[in-house]
């Protein structure tokens, strides 16, 4: 089983910039594929942006491209959300997810979830 903590979350005005991280404990962190979803009020969950075991590759969707970077830290366990940039519209609850290397990063098919972090954007 795999535990993942998400911090970092916030309020913070348009333009501006936050940095998400995630911990994972419970498993091998180079073994895990490491992603980051964001759910809106009133919407689906949706897929941000993946990375994967060694970090080597990234996927990431087509709304926070070049504005969020992925990043992570396998001898501290830890992913991390470079968010600069940040728009009204990616006011959301933000989670981390994990699943094993052989599995396809850039899938939403991930088993393991955080309880997410919120983070607002103000206008």
């Amino acid at each position: 089983q795999v535990q993942l903590v998400e911090s970092g979350g916030g309020l913070v005005q348009a333009g501006g910039s936050l940095r998400l991280s995630c911990v994972a404990s419970g498993r091998t962190f180079s073994s895990l594929n490491m992603a980051w979803f964001r759910q809106a009020p009133g919407k689906e969950r949706e897929f941000v942006v993946a990375i994967t075991r060694f970090g080597s590759s990234t996927y990431y969707a087509d709304s926070v491209k070049g504005r969020f970077t992925i990043s992570r830290d396998n001898a501290k366990n830890t992913v991390y959300l470079q968010m600069n940039s940040l728009k009204p519209e990616d006011t959301a609850v933000y989670y981390c997810a994990a699943k094993p290397y052989y599995n396809n990063y850039r899938t939403n098919d991930y088993d393991y979830w955080g309880q997410g972090t919120q983070v607002t954007v103000s206008s």
